[in-house]
This record gives structure tokens, sequence and C-alpha cells, in this order.
């Protein structure tokens, strides 16, 4: 059995995901870097240093799943921290589009159904499969974290005040997908909580990122705090919640 506590950390070959896998090496863990690419999730494991391991995982694909799953067992036999990081904010604008008219094909009267199930099908049941096949893998750590990264923008609260500043560009794509992830959240949270597997829903902030083109206003090393701290609670750590820097985050 490996004696230090093992996470894996999904879309991590990057961005937030990479630097959530750099802090908690430096937390002691073994960090698995998931990534669909392998040579990328090799160079990330290879930046992030001889505690990091690469490993192939799309969360879109039920047999890369699987055999993850299988490579864990086989070769670590638990694991102690799930972060569900992986995550898409659209599949792509057409060539020449403008941010603005990308925004306004995606409004519910016209969104492509296609864009609305790839973006829901990484950022959703991406999630819920990703965690169902490593439930076993965390059922065998004495005090299990699972931690999803959502978004502040996923917020049913803030978006149906008519004050909040950001409610114009709440949508049926990126911003419904972390409404729903949030929900995913709080089911697993209930489930689990008699396994005293601590599930979180946490928002990084506006990230300097390729999700949003680097517009973020926080550097990765900002944004990995939140998740970060979810992923390290206690046991007298809370479950079922939504939080992001700067504490809760309604609903």
């Amino acid at each position: 059995m490996h004696n230090k506590r093992i996470a894996l950390v999904t879309g991590a070959n990057q961005g937030i995901g990479l630097q959530i896998a750099k802090d908690l090496v430096a937390h002691g863990f073994t960090v698995l870097i998931g990534s669909r690419n392998l040579e990328r999730g090799e160079a990330a494991a290879k930046e992030v240093g001889p505690d990091a391991c690469a490993l192939q995982l799309d969360v879109t694909d039920q047999a890369s799943i699987a055999a993850a799953a299988a490579r864990i067992r086989s070769e670590l036999g638990r694991l102690d921290v799930l972060v569900n990081n992986a995550a898409i904010s659209h599949t792509g604008r057409l060539p020449g589009m403008s941010g603005e008219e990308f925004a306004k094909s995606t409004l519910p009267s016209n969104v492509s159904l296609d864009e609305l199930r790839a973006v829901f099908e990484t950022n959703v049941f991406g999630v819920v499969a990703v965690t169902q096949a490593m439930l076993p893998l965390l059922r065998e750590a004495p005090e299990a974290r699972i931690v999803n990264v959502s978004s502040g923008a996923g917020s049913l609260t803030r978006n149906s005040d008519s004050a909040f500043p950001l409610r114009s560009i709440f949508g049926p794509v990126y911003p419904a997908s972390k409404t729903a992830l949030n929900a995913m959240t709080l089911a697993m949270a209930i489930e689990l909580e008699s396994a005293g597997i601590k599930v979180n829903a946490v928002s990084p902030g506006f990230t300097k990122t390729n999700l949003n083109n680097y517009a973020g206003t926080q550097t990765v090393e900002e944004g990995a705090r939140a998740p970060v701290r979810l992923a390290l609670l206690g046991a007298d750590g809370p479950t079922g919640t939504f939080s992001g820097m700067d504490g809760a985050i309604p609903w």
C-alpha cells in the first residue's frame, strides 16, 4: 500500500489543474495528472516533479475512465482525493466570430443542441462518470475528499437577482453546466456523508486560463487556493458546500 496520500486531478496538464497538482505535491501528496493527451500529461508531471505521474484520462470516454481506475487500483490501491477539474466553456467559435456574436449564438432560443450536449458531457456527465469509477478507490481511504471545480457563474441565487452585474451573461451552456454540477455535488455529498467522504463544490474565481482565453484577473496560484483548501479538509470540515476564495457562495 502506498504510504503517501494520493490525489487525482482531472484536466491537470495546464491551468488551475496543474497548479492544484503542484500545491498538493507540496502538501505531501502523490498526484496523478489526469490528461486526455498522455504526452501533455507527462510533460506536466515532469514540471510538477517526482511525486507526480501522468494518467491518460478522457472524462468523456468510459473506456479511458475505466482504464485509469484499474491502473490506480493495480499500482496504488486507493485514492484519497479526487479533484474534478476538467471542463470546457465551449466547443469552439466559427472563424471570424467575435465574442459578442458567439454569446448571441448561445442564447436559450437558438443555442445548438450539439454545443449544449458537448459542454454538459465534459462538465457534468464526465464528473459523474469519473466519480462513479473512482468511488471504490476513495472508499479505501480513511478520509476521502471530492472537490468539484465549479464557477460562481452557475449560482442561481446570484443570477436571479436583477441587480447582479454579471446576470446578462448567464446562459444555457457553460454557466448552466456549472449549475448542474452544483446539483450533482450536493447529491453526492448527501449520499456519501455517512461514509465520511466529504464532497464540495468550489469556484476558483476569474483566473487567467485557456478556458477564458487568459482574460481572467487572477493568477493560477490564486485560483488554486480554494480547491486545495477543500482537498485538505480535516475530519471537522464541511461537506455539501459551495464556496470560493472569500467564503460561501449561494447555490
